[in-house]
């Protein structure tokens, strides 16, 4: 055998990977411990009508929720400790070696059944004498006592407050930033692997948690109208297109990868009625996609119109419709929403109203459910819940509204004491409905900050209170479904973020998949082009003019070309000057001294100067006395009938 032969023969002794270097594997609790939240007594999560006990239970770490669990189901089996192996101690053998192989089984004094399980035994009320089998539907279970259901009542209702807090996802955060101003849109697509923010800053980025690294950076950033805030952003139902609504009368499209595909027209601000326009007059205040319909879009407006459209068509609309108002005018419309269903459209007015509107055939502007004054304020959103039995509805009048649609002449009840500046603060549902979360912004006199409110539908109470940030305030808020991540949009008017709420044991895919991807290093093979650098004014024909300023800099520093000019001099003159007396000219002054000028009118009276001629005209008329020499030689004069004059 040769040598060659020999290398083969002892390579298959080993594996295909023996050799290769492995991939380094990055430790996960390290990289989630790096985004931990902190819990601070002012923003920490804070809890009322649930007892002491689960006061900060929703920032627990994972092994203490699991130690948690065993507390409250407890297992007596999977604690039960081998008599022989007391303290946790490995098994050994007889002759004292460890333990080969898997662990050997607990004795037990019963025989190992064999073959399929028996029936159970089961006896008809209770008397022992019957043995036979059951035969016939197994009997109702026995009605519990009024004090067997109060403590059952009990026990869930304190599962489920303390239950609500663990399934909050809030141990860690990480912040998407990249903005300017306040984040005041927010739009997650189905599947939770794409988001996009709007802000105050013009502008909507585009974030790929497949695509993104630790440094959370946006893949795409748009403009859609140049001066013109982001005020609402939504998917379509198959998410390969969004909505964009800016302050401006036009909404746009964009494809999934932030192309625009077109926008809709605009109407004639000077035509009066709203349903002959074409289009929005004034600026959007709110937009959404259809959740059931891929072609049909809703938008609100300033101009007091919700237009319902289709996105194949750009340049007409579906339908217009003008709210029910108190007195005649325009009233904006501030926000709206679809049902789950497509089927209702909602809408909140400025004077305060809630309108909701069903489509059916036949439907019109008159709505179906009108509640006056609702709010106090203007409405920023109403949201329908899956079920359609519950609507929410926040104002800026610091209030977020429990509606039952079935009966919505008095609210459910009222969450007072919630601060909102902002025009596009929302509420939302948890995914399996039972809370409600809403967003606060922070006032000049108080010290809480931005926080992130969570009620329970059923009790209808604060359940959890969550810092976000101490000098911003939280506008939009949303918690998807699919990924169990909670979104919240602050900011001021310096900057502004998405802040990410997730549970490492709890929370799928999303964040936990970028912040677990470093960055990627440069290696010494990369080859980066060096930009040519061209400079097109280095000749001197190419240069511009050179500029006028460092010359009257230049020349204001000069004492002689900087000299204030000299005044001219009045007077006969000094020091070699001429004065202003006798002519202000050299040539008028050498003139007049030499006697060629002759000017006697400057001290000559001029009524003595006019009489000298008085004579002369009365003896030698020229003009006007021989026009009347024959029919009135001596002049007449008008006598005047005022006595001063007398």
């Amino acid at each position: 055998m040769d040598e060659a032969d020999m290398d083969e023969a002892m390579r298959a002794q080993f594996p295909l990977s023996f050799g290769k270097k492995t991939k380094s594997t990055v430790n996960a609790d390290a990289v989630h411990s790096a985004t931990r939240r902190t819990s601070d007594p002012i923003l920490s999560a804070s809890t009322e009508g649930v007892g002491g006990g689960a006061f900060s239970s929703s920032l627990l770490s994972s092994s203490s929720k699991s130690w948690l669990t065993n507390l409250r189901n407890p297992n007596p089996k999977s604690r039960k400790l081998d008599s022989d192996g007391a303290d946790g101690a490995p098994d050994e053998e007889e002759g004292g070696g460890p333990m080969i192989g898997p662990p050997r089984p607990a004795p037990s004094d019963v025989e190992p059944m064999i073959g399929p399980p028996r029936p159970k035994e089961t006896g008809g009320d209770g008397d022992d004498e019957e043995d036979g089998e059951m035969v016939g539907p197994p009997q109702p279970p026995p009605a519990a006592t009024d004090s067997d259901e109060d403590s059952d009542d009990g026990m869930d209702d304190d599962d489920g407050g303390l239950g609500d807090l663990i399934r909050i996802p809030l141990t860690n955060e990480i912040v998407l930033k990249g903005h300017t101003k306040v984040v005041a849109a927010l739009a997650i697509d189905h599947s939770g692997s794409r988001v996009l923010s709007g802000s105050y800053d013009y502008t909507v980025r585009m974030y790929d948690f497949q695509g993104m690294n630790s440094r959370l950076q946006s893949f795409r950033q748009v403009e859609p109208f140049e001066g013109h805030q982001v005020r609402a952003l939504s998917w379509s139902p198959t998410a390969d297109r969004f909505l964009c609504v800016t302050g401006s009368a036009q909404a746009k499209i964009y494809d999934r990868d932030g192309l625009t595909l077109g926008e809709f027209i605009k109407g004639d601000m000077y035509i009066r009625d709203l349903k002959n326009t074409k289009g929005h007059i004034s600026g959007l205040t709110g937009g959404e996609w259809n959740p059931k319909n891929k072609d049909t879009i809703l938008t609100s407006s300033e101009d007091g119109s919700l237009r319902i459209w289709d996105v194949s068509d750009f340049k007409s609309q579906k339908q217009v419709i003008k709210p029910k108002l108190a007195r005649p005018g325009r009233v904006a419309v501030t926000s709206c929403t679809w049902d789950h269903e497509g089927k209702r459209i909602a809408g909140g007015v400025g004077d305060g109203s809630i309108q909701i509107w069903n489509i059916k055939p036949g439907w019109g502007s008159r709505p179906d459910i009108h509640v006056q004054k609702a709010h106090t304020d203007d409405i920023t959103c109403v949201k329908f819940s899956t079920d359609g039995q519950i609507l929410l509805s926040r104002s800026t009048d610091c209030t977020l509204k429990v509606w039952d649609l079935r009966q919505m002449k008095v609210p459910l009840k009222v969450f007072e004491d919630l601060p909102n500046n902002y025009a596009q603060t929302n509420a939302a549902f948890s995914p399996d409905e039972q809370l409600i979360l809403t967003g606060t912004s922070v006032e000049k006199e108080s010290t809480s900050g931005g926080l992130l409110c969570f009620f329970d539908r059923k009790r209808l109470e604060l359940v959890s209170r969550v810092g976000i940030s101490q000098t911003c305030s939280v506008v939009r808020c949303a918690w998807h479904p699919r990924i169990n991540q909670v979104f919240a949009t602050m900011g001021d008017k310096k900057e502004g973020g998405t802040h990410i709420l997730y549970d490492p044991s709890l929370s799928q895919r999303g964040a936990l998949v970028c912040v677990a991807r470093a960055p990627r290093k440069k290696s010494i093979d990369d080859f980066e082009v060096q930009p040519v650098i061209h400079n097109p004014h280095a000749l001197p024909l190419f240069r511009d003019a050179p500029s006028r300023k460092r010359q009257r800099e230049k020349a204001l520093k000069d004492p002689l070309k900087s000299h204030k000019p000299d005044l001219p001099v009045t007077g006969p003159g000094f020091g070699g000057r001429v004065g202003s007396t006798k002519g202000s000219l050299l040539t008028q002054y050498l003139l007049k001294q030499g006697g060629m000028i002759k000017e006697t009118w400057m001290d000559e009276d001029p009524r003595e100067a006019i009489l000298k001629y008085a004579d002369v005209a009365a003896k030698e008329p020229k003009y006007i006395a021989p026009a009347y020499a024959d029919t009135q030689p001596q002049p007449v004069f008008h006598e005047s009938d005022s006595e001063e004059e007398k």
